[in-house]
């Protein structure tokens, strides 16, 4: 075979592989545009991630004996989703023999728990909302430490309640935006009415895809008549919205998604038009704040990420602070603005990263960079305990760690 030869087949075969790829690239695009591949790609709530144990038996996820106690609650269009009420450790052991007395089967009525009537009859108790990320179920890869770290700082009495969105793990149904919602709201009345926790000893915390629920939830609570604000919000890498996600997105840190038709702007507006479900996040913390600032409601609220999040880039939380910090003030402040800002005051804690507050009247928006953590690991980490405490102890000074 001449140079020639090998020249035009080299050129052949490799035009049959650019084609072939193109070809799957655009069949990947159509199946994107089809609600039902959507639900699939934006949620992944058949990805389990928790084979071989039984999500009823907390137990084989490293829990003591009856601390935590499964149970369903219902949606208000009659899913039932599947949750978790945690014990925080210090609660438990001081407890410890009523709760092994108990038997370990399904509970259909959480009611007449020990563990419920701790929470419940406890006037000093906190209630910490969970809302868990897409794919897998309440005891899926990091999810476990981090219910550890979020009770860490006051083990006797920060309880933990996550819940799996409908169509996750033993909850029913097929999520969509308006769906989740539903549930995020049929969780809070569970907290608020069936125990009894006031929205003050109420603290929302989010990790990636329940960054955009817990956001979207807070906003119409906070814009309702009356309104309801929690203690605070801690948010763990959380990104603008989908489409902007699905713009930067690489499965396994390595393959785009939408990136390359990202770079072609009409092209990618095109598309947008068939996402059924937007998270738009931007927009909603900013009604958000706006809504607390009007009603001079006291609010807290912590964006957390790590630098080196393949999944989410870190640069959606410089951005959402950026919109919660803007809709502070009645002239807005532009993001370069507020990066020059940052330059002046932001703390630097070396490998630990970077912390910037912006105070108003009423709230406290802070924003943590981290330089390590990924998109998981940070979750069972002591900034997450940190985060807690901080705001807790911002509405009450006395909520500390009490030593018998």
């Amino acid at each position: 075979m001449t140079t020639g030869e090998m020249v035009a087949t080299v050129f052949k075969y490799g035009g049959i592989s650019a084609a072939a790829v193109v070809g799957l690239y655009a069949a990947l695009l159509g199946l994107l545009s089809t609600p039902t591949f959507q639900v699939h790609v934006v949620y992944l709530h058949k990805i389990q991630m928790t084979w071989f144990k039984d999500l009823d038996v907390p137990e084989s996820f490293g829990f003591m004996r009856n601390q935590v106690t499964p149970f369903f609650l219902e949606s208000s269009d009659g899913e039932k989703l599947y949750a978790w009420h945690i014990l925080p450790i210090e609660l438990y052991r001081k407890h410890e023999v009523t709760l092994l007395e108990e038997h370990v089967d399904f509970i259909s009525d959480i009611t007449s728990r020990h563990a419920f009537k701790l929470l419940r009859d406890d006037p000093d108790a906190r209630l910490i909302l969970h809302f868990h990320g897409a794919a897998g179920t309440v005891g899926s890869g990091y999810r476990v430490p981090n219910y550890r770290a979020l009770s860490a700082g006051q083990p006797g009495k920060i309880h933990v309640l996550t819940f799996d969105y409908r169509g996750f793990g033993k909850s029913t149904g097929t999520p969509s935006e308006e769906g989740i919602l539903l549930d995020a709201h049929a969780v809070i009345d569970w907290a608020m009415n069936t125990a009894g926790i006031p929205s003050n000893r109420i603290l929302v915390f989010a990790q990636s895809m329940g960054t955009a629920v817990s956001v979207a939830i807070s906003n119409h609570l906070a814009r309702s008549s009356p309104p309801v604000v929690f203690a605070g919000t801690v948010l763990v890498a959380p990104f603008v919205d989908a489409a902007t996600l699905a713009s930067s997105y690489r499965l396994a840190g390595t393959i785009p998604l939408l990136s390359p038709i990202a770079k072609i702007p009409l092209l990618f507006t095109y598309l947008q038009r068939f996402m059924r479900d937007k998270w738009s996040t931007k927009d909603r913390i900013a009604q958000y704040i706006r809504a607390n600032e009007a009603n001079a409601e006291k609010y807290r609220m912590t964006l957390i990420h790590a630098e080196d999040d393949y999944d989410v880039p870190w640069d959606h939380t410089t951005t959402l602070f950026w919109h919660a910090v803007n809709a502070t003030t009645p002239v807005g402040i532009s993001y370069d603005e507020l990066e020059e800002k940052k330059s002046e005051t932001k703390k630097d804690l070396g490998a630990a990263g970077t912390v910037m507050e912006w105070h108003t009247e009423y709230g406290t928006i802070r924003e943590e960079i981290l330089k390590t953590g990924l998109h998981d690991v940070i979750m069972g980490n002591p900034v997450i305990t940190m985060a807690v405490m901080r705001i807790f102890q911002a509405l009450d000074p006395s909520f500390t760690c009490q030593v018998d």
